[in-house]
């Protein structure tokens, strides 16, 4: 009589454990767009939620601790003519936020370190230059100041948003619509699914060369998701031709056969992949669904191991995943995800139960900072940089605003002009210095408004 052998794993008895009802974000108005996007994004600070808009596109950002019922009248960012289909943290600032919208732009906004007194209007930049809704925007993971944007004109775009430009426009590589758009961990290749069927991964500086190409990963009509894991490899979820949900490993030095392909489900809502890379955890949501299922990677046969699910009654309509930075060390907790439901958002924590109180090494290796190892020029010119890593073993605490650098002159400059305002360095130079003085002005009356605010509630 053989004996089954249980693999074993650190990682085999990870658990979700929803917030209480009193750490929920109440009585929020989730967008109801069909886009396969998260509508979500949190950093150590603040929570952005892409939400329901009149008369444009608008989304909330909130600091960590306001849980609890959501007054109607909190402010908003709505600086878009358009929904918003997705926004995202940059990595090196936690202040600052990127949108992409059905009008065609991409904005990027600046965020007081007290969150939202009044609603934010206008944007750092204004990133013009698609032609159709712009559904995917991602901050490069390692150098300073570079955002990549894709539309539904088939264009990838890389902004250097510190001049308003965009240096790498890709017009001819994808013939359809891009699915997805997800970076490598040092920011060197690009890895994007199209509507064609066709899997990509190249570097945006070569000029459209791809350096390798997957055609039809998943044979289902459905959109596929994709994102490069350890040691080079591919993770993608997709759908059978019988509709059956899938997850694939592929090593794309053989790319004629997946390393694995494990069927899941009949759902419909199209998977979406979240990847750890300091646990080598990949967790999979899916909208409409009421779980979150989580695999370990490994280099053994099947590459791709089950570890559990969490469960619950009320289906999701997109979620963010907390950065490693933010998590409590003290619980365990290796993971979070903030559950977007119809009217509220729930934070679901992912802990390894241990015994000890003691930071776990095991659990917690050095793990991207704040800091980008690159500037955009050097990224540009062609040099690559590894994650500037940081312990977490006394805890990580967000730092304060950091300057986020933009030639004002060169974005004002232009809209100056078209309204007659002479064209020279003084001018220009003028506009500047008034406008900083502008801001330092707004500054001062929103920290007197929030001490007030103090004062009332006491």
């Amino acid at each position: 009589m053989s004996r089954k052998v249980v693999r074993s794993s650190k990682f085999r008895h990870v658990y979700g454990q929803p917030a209480k009802a009193d750490q929920c974000y109440d009585d929020i108005r989730v967008s109801q767009m069909t886009w396969d996007g998260n509508f979500c994004s949190v950093n150590p600070k603040f929570l952005a939620i892409v939400v329901e808009a009149s008369g444009g596109g608008a989304f909330l950002v909130l600091p960590l601790a306001k849980t609890g019922r959501l007054d109607k009248s909190y402010p908003l960012v709505s600086g878009h003519t358009g929904p918003v289909l997705d926004v995202e943290w940059c990595p090196h600032n936690d202040n600052v936020i990127a949108s992409g919208s059905e009008d065609c732009s991409v904005m990027v906004w600046a965020v007081p370190e007290t969150g939202l007194i009044r609603s934010l209007n206008e944007p750092l930049v204004t990133l013009e230059g698609h032609c159709k809704r712009v559904g995917i925007v991602t901050w490069h993971p390692t150098a300073q100041n570079l955002l990549l944007s894709a539309g539904c004109d088939n264009v990838v775009k890389v902004w250097d948003v510190g001049v308003g430009q965009a240096p790498l426009s890709l017009d001819e590589l994808h013939p359809d619509a891009i699915y997805s758009a997800s970076w490598n961990r040092d920011g060197s290749l690009l890895c994007t699914t199209c509507r064609d069927k066709h899997l990509r991964l190249f570097d945006p500086r070569a000029g459209g060369t791809v350096a390798n190409e997957l055609p039809r990963p998943h044979e289902g009509l459905r959109p596929v998701r994709a994102l490069t894991v350890n040691d080079g490899k591919l993770l993608t979820t997709g759908f059978s031709r019988m509709s059956e949900r899938q997850v694939a490993l592929w090593d794309m030095r053989n790319p004629e056969e997946p390393l694995t392909l494990q069927e899941l489900d009949t759902s419909s809502g199209v998977l979406l992949p979240y990847y750890d890379p300091d646990t080598n955890v990949v967790y999979l949501t899916g909208k409409g669904d009421s779980s979150i299922r989580y695999f370990e990677l490994t280099g053994e046969a099947p590459f791709v191991h089950y570890l559990s699910m969490f469960s619950s009654k009320e289906s999701q309509r997109g979620g963010g995943w907390m950065p490693k930075r933010g998590l409590d060390v003290s619980k365990c907790e290796i993971a979070r995800f903030y559950k977007l439901h119809e009217r509220k958002c729930e934070p679901i924590g992912m802990t390894v139960p241990r015994k000890s109180d003691l930071f776990q090494e095991d659990l917690y290796p050095d793990t991207p900072g704040p800091d980008p190892a690159l500037t955009s020029e050097e990224w540009l010119s062609g040099k690559n940089g590894s994650p500037i890593l940081i312990s977490l073993k006394d805890g990580y605490t967000p730092q304060k605003t950091r300057e986020f650098k933009v030639n004002q002159t060169l974005l004002q400059g232009p809209k100056k002009c078209h309204e007659g305002t002479p064209h020279g360095n003084s001018a220009l130079d003028q506009l500047s210095e008034d406008l900083k003085r502008l801001q330092a002005t707004i500054l001062q009356q929103e920290e007197r408004i929030s001490e007030l605010e103090r004062i009332v509630k006491k």
